[in-house]
């Protein structure tokens, strides 16, 4: 992989922090990199270990989760502030990566980061990115 590629990759994921809640996809981009879809694809999941789609994805469960500890957004209000389209995806897609549904992790996170400031909770309650939470998983 060359530098280029390595410079192009890194404004790849720098776009998805921030526009995490926007409609993106693999091929918008790609576009915006200059490459296919599957190019960018294959060099993404080489440099940072997982797919566009994936890692766009744990960025839309981080933010989620800091909406749904604060509580004062719905589910589906949570889903579509992020940048979801589906409901459905998100809570399967936050239950894989949190370990349960965001109904529960509400309640749960609630009373688990109460008194926390939230700078520690995000880090305390963030996903772990490459791995899927173990079946049953509670936090």
């Amino acid at each position: 992989m060359t530098l280029r590629d390595l410079e192009s990759l890194r404004r790849v994921r720098d776009r998805i922090d921030r526009e995490y809640a926007q409609p993106l996809d693999v091929e918008a981009l790609a576009r915006g990199a200059h490459m296919s879809a599957g190019h960018l694809s294959r060099q993404f999941r080489r440099a940072y270990g997982e797919s566009p789609y994936s890692y766009l994805m744990t960025r839309r469960i981080e933010r989620a989760m800091a909406l749904l500890r604060q509580g004062d957004l719905s589910v589906t209000d949570v889903c579509f502030t992020v940048g979801c389209s589906s409901l459905g995806t998100f809570s399967t897609r936050f239950t894989e990566l949190v370990g349960v549904p965001p109904s529960i992790y509400r309640k749960q996170a609630t009373a688990a980061t109460e008194g926390i400031p939230s700078c520690v909770a995000k880090q305390v309650t963030r996903p772990i990115r490459n791995r899927e939470a173990p079946a049953g998983s509670r936090q």
